[in-house]
């Protein structure tokens, strides 16, 4: 039973910390990332495991952890308002080619990643152009681009 507790606790963990470090970290990531993510996994899995290194600890860790995302899954489907909560929302960067400097510091992206996505994506190079710039909820910034 203390390894199922201590799944639970590990994951529970694991989901505030990566909603603190917000969206964007976990899909833009530098060599600092990676090795952070790294020294996390390996930490996680001791914590996970203990001293239990046996195949069924390892099992019910496994199994453990599954039925928490599925249940989360599942309480984000069936409760109002509990996607928002565990996933975030959409949040529009810039309107009309004018960036909203309160919403890109509270979810610390800059004008420059924006511009990043606006040329992968759409091959614009200036905000000018820029009719919405929305950070998803995956982390992705999805660019519309100003009608001419």
């Amino acid at each position: 039973m203390e390894m199922v507790f201590r799944a639970l606790a590990i994951y529970l963990v694991l989901l505030v910390v990566f909603k603190i470090a917000g969206r964007r970290a976990l899909l833009q990531m530098t060599s600092f990332d990676l090795i952070l993510l790294l020294i996390i996994s390996e930490a996680t899995q001791q914590a996970l495991l203990g001293n239990d290194f046996s195949v069924t600890g390892a099992m019910l860790t496994i199994v453990t952890l599954v039925v928490v995302d599925v249940l989360f899954g599942l309480i984000k489907k069936y409760i109002s308002g509990a996607e928002s909560i565990l996933d975030g929302s959409p949040v529009i960067l810039v309107e009309n080619g004018v960036p909203l400097k309160e919403k890109l510091k509270k979810v610390n992206v800059s004008c420059d990643d924006i511009l990043v996505a606006a040329r992968q994506n759409q091959g614009i190079t200036e905000l000018s152009k820029i009719k919405y710039a929305i950070l998803e909820r995956n982390g992705h910034i999805s660019v519309i681009p100003e009608e001419n």
